[in-house]
């Protein structure tokens, strides 16, 4: 089989806009979703370290979770193809067919679609059709682990400057706490500011906690969530169709979207001091973009 390993391709680009100038800022963006076409962002870090315990412990089918539209199994998907796993992925919610499950099974996974109640129950489910399966491998919804914090924290190891703030997006806090702890253990006074994607996005806070090696105070932006998770209003659809057509740097409303939009709505609101550099993780996802094409008019 295929050795895990990856080469890691994720400049940092600054972001020019008139509102960074007229208030002193410089504002940069890590652009992880160059990695990998479809392994992209935060799905190859946080896969990486998972995938390589998978390999250690003999596990050759990875078994893992997800929405319908959801980039995680389509990135476990494609890194199964590529490391040489047999992949399933357990859907949540009745039977469907789109793009991204046809990609998912383009690359080989199989689909078990699951009803909400039997879902929210993971474990339970996992051994419900795999306990018999010594060869099966259990991933959490959005490879939520101690491995995926590890391969999140080396994102900073890469950062070519010390930035005053760094935001990223959070779904299940897992990307927040690597970064959090990257910014420890190099011992950097960069603020950290997390952007949760959901509604009443508080909670998020007790999610990045339990993956964090030592308690941490970091910045917590509860109120761009624009209605929740996959949700989205005009105005959020308006401020990603001028920022992909004004930088050429694509994004998507559930996840870097909502982020950039709060940077640039803090800048409005003199929310950071004059000179400060920002930087800004592009967490990959674009795949995202696939379930809410019906939002944008072109």
């Amino acid at each position: 089989m295929t050795d895990i390993q990856l080469q890691i391709f994720s400049p940092v680009h600054q972001i020019q806009h008139p509102l960074f100038d007229e208030t002193g800022l410089k504002v940069f963006i890590k652009r992880d979703d160059l990695i990998h076409p479809i392994i992209s962002g935060n799905k190859w870090r946080k896969l990486k370290y998972v995938l390589i315990k998978a390999r250690t412990e003999g596990k050759n089918h990875l078994v893992t979770f997800g929405g319908a539209y959801s980039n995680h199994l389509l990135a476990t998907a494609a890194a199964a193809a590529k490391f040489g796993f047999k992949s399933t992925g357990i859907v949540r919610g009745e039977e469907v067919s789109n793009d991204t499950l046809f990609l998912c099974k383009l690359h080989g996974m199989q689909l078990i679609f699951a009803d909400r109640e039997s879902y929210r129950d993971k474990q339970p489910l996992f051994q419900k059709h795999f306990g018999n399966d010594d060869d099966a491998f259990f991933i959490d919804e959005g490879g939520a682990s101690t491995e995926a914090a590890q391969g999140c924290s080396e994102l900073v190891t890469e950062l070519p400057q010390t930035y005053h703030h760094i935001f990223c997006a959070c779904g299940t806090g897992t990307t927040a706490a690597g970064i959090i702890n990257g910014i420890n253990t190099a011992k950097l006074s960069t603020t950290f500011n997390a952007i949760p994607v959901f509604k009443n996005g508080d909670f998020i806070r007790d999610e990045i906690d339990k993956y964090l090696l030592s308690p941490t105070e970091y910045q917590l932006h509860t109120n761009y969530h624009f209605g929740g998770y996959g949700k989205t209003t005009p105005e959020l659809i308006s401020f990603i169709k001028t920022f992909v057509a004004e930088t050429g740097i694509l994004i998507e409303p559930v996840y870097t979207g909502k982020m950039l939009y709060a940077i640039l709505d803090l800048a409005r609101k003199g929310h950071f001091a004059t000179g400060s550099n920002i930087l800004a993780i592009h967490s990959g996802g674009i795949w995202g973009l696939l379930g809410m094409k019906d939002k944008f008019t072109l």
